[in-house]
């Protein structure tokens, strides 16, 4: 799991966060996750292109010359040769065609190489507008439209992502490099805060949230990594990333669950809960309820599910309180015809028992176990034995044994029910090792529910029968002749 970078020495005061003035502030920045239109250069919201100066051919063509390397000119050279350089890595090339502009690819490629040295040796150190034109040229290279999805363009909505084919960038040997260099001078010790937030502006920051729609995992993979570095390092970005992230989730939740991306922004807020600090902020118990618990009731959830399941428990271990408002939450939305999924949601449910209290079990205890009875009886074998699996955890059957009076009374009948006619014989041997245990916490309350299980199976035989009756009486005077007549039956 990611760590957080710490921003700021013990004792500094954060910054007070105030939206940026002119037309990059918040109120001009419109999100908008779907999009894979095309966007223009001049219209990215760090597009300041202009400012490079890029060598242009009689023809119009940007000239892609080879240029000697940084490290032999003189200092005082080398930060006009530093702008050419990037102003030739801010030529796109098609990768469709792997035999077009061969030479080209390939001195863009030196190019991208020798800024990613020269950043992470710090050996030579970069001004303001150096370091403005090298993320103007990253913007140019890596916010750019994506293409359709798999579902988009087999039109399969409900279709399962595992059977959509791997999209995978063609232009990765250039589009690495870039991700590699911003990531560098993202970590770097030489990048001033207060210079680079300038760039890597919330403009900057909204752009890279959109390319996790991305449906290439190596580009999530570094996005993955670049943003939770943001975050670790510009602190006066982490509320609008938080936000920015939280948002993601609503469209998903509400509208497309569709984002290829989901479990990378998963795994950075697992990273960032962990350095929550307690008590915790209203605002990020109102996360857990409003976002993350509602990410359960997704189709596919088994692709984030294992970085969900830690963000949700390690807000139960920050906080024991909000073991009974994820338990219920959970409740809400367990599936109902999906076996995978209700393994899932069980092995979940126990990481969080784990860090329950006595007082927050006690609070969520009836719905739990009626729940988990109904999952004892499941014809399934797998989620059955999931569910008595549950006894294996001592800290479980510790909180159950001191409720026993409550727990026992309901699960009592599910476990008599598969001691008598479930199908699979290991489930019957399970069921009898939890029905020994509960014999031996109370031996007197378990035959008190045997003898009230006896008694309602009795009542329940003789209302069968009753019934019974009744249909053959029907039947006889449907069968009479002259069987008009209208008889009442009690």
């Amino acid at each position: 799991m990611l760590k957080i970078i710490k921003g700021m020495k013990k004792g500094s005061k954060p910054e007070v966060i105030e939206p940026p003035p002119g037309p990059n502030g918040p109120s001009d920045v419109t999100v908008n996750h779907a999009s894979r239109a095309a966007m223009p250069p001049t219209q990215l919201p760090n597009a300041r292109s202009q400012a490079i100066r890029v060598p242009v051919s009689l023809t119009g063509e940007v000239e892609m010359e080879v240029t000697p390397m940084l490290k032999d000119v003189p200092i005082s050279e080398r930060h006009v040769l530093f702008i050419k350089k990037v102003g030739m890595c801010c030529v796109s090339f098609d990768f469709s065609d792997a035999l077009k502009k061969v030479k080209e690819k390939e001195i863009k490629r030196q190019n991208l190489s020798e800024l990613v040295d020269l950043v992470q040796s710090g050996s030579s150190k970069m001004n303001e507008i150096m370091q403005e034109e090298m993320v103007n040229m990253i913007s140019v290279n890596i916010f750019r439209p994506l293409p359709p999805a798999a579902f988009e363009n087999t039109g399969a909505i409900d279709g399962d992502p595992e059977e959509d084919d791997m999209y995978l960038e063609p232009s990765w040997p250039h589009l690495q490099l870039v991700y590699e260099l911003l990531l560098r001078y993202v970590v770097s010790p030489d990048t001033d805060t207060k210079v680079a937030k300038r760039f890597i502006d919330h403009s900057f920051v909204l752009n890279l949230l959109d390319l996790f729609d991305s449906e290439d995992p190596r580009e999530r993979e570094y996005l993955k990594t670049i943003l939770h570095r943001i975050y670790g390092k510009f602190m006066i970005h982490r509320p609008f990333i938080r936000k920015a992230i939280n948002n993601i989730f609503y469209r998903f939740i509400f509208e497309t669950e569709r984002q290829p991306g989901l479990g990378e922004l998963l795994e950075i807020l697992g990273s960032i809960i962990n350095g929550f600090a307690v008590p915790m902020k209203e605002e990020h118990k109102l996360f857990l309820v409003r976002a993350l618990i509602p990410l359960h009731k997704a189709k596919f959830i088994n692709y984030y599910h294992q970085q969900l399941s830690y963000c949700v428990t390690q807000f139960v271990e920050k906080d024991y309180k909000l073991a009974d408002p994820v338990i219920r939450g959970l409740l809400k939305y367990w599936p109902i015809t999906n076996c995978n999924k209700e393994i899932l949601f069980l092995g979940e449910l126990e990481e969080v028992l784990d860090a329950t209290q006595p007082a927050e079990f006690q609070r969520c205890m009836i719905p739990l176990f009626r729940q988990i009875g109904r999952c004892i009886n499941n014809p399934n074998f797998q989620v059955a034995e999931r569910a008595l699996f549950l006894w294996n955890n001592e800290h479980i059957v510790d909180l159950i044994a001191q409720n026993r009076d409550v727990i026992l009374p309901i699960i009592f009948e599910p476990l008599e029910k598969n001691i008598q006619g479930h199908w699979n014989q290991a489930i019957n041997g399970l069921t009898g090792n939890v029905r020994k245990m509960f014999i031996e916490m109370d031996a007197e309350l378990f035959e008190e529910c045997s003898h009230r299980f006896l008694e309602n199976e009795a009542m329940t035989k003789e209302m069968r029968e009753q019934r019974e009756l009744n249909w053959k009486k029907l039947e006889a005077i449907a069968s009479e002749e002259g069987g008009d007549d209208t008889i009442m039956v009690n």
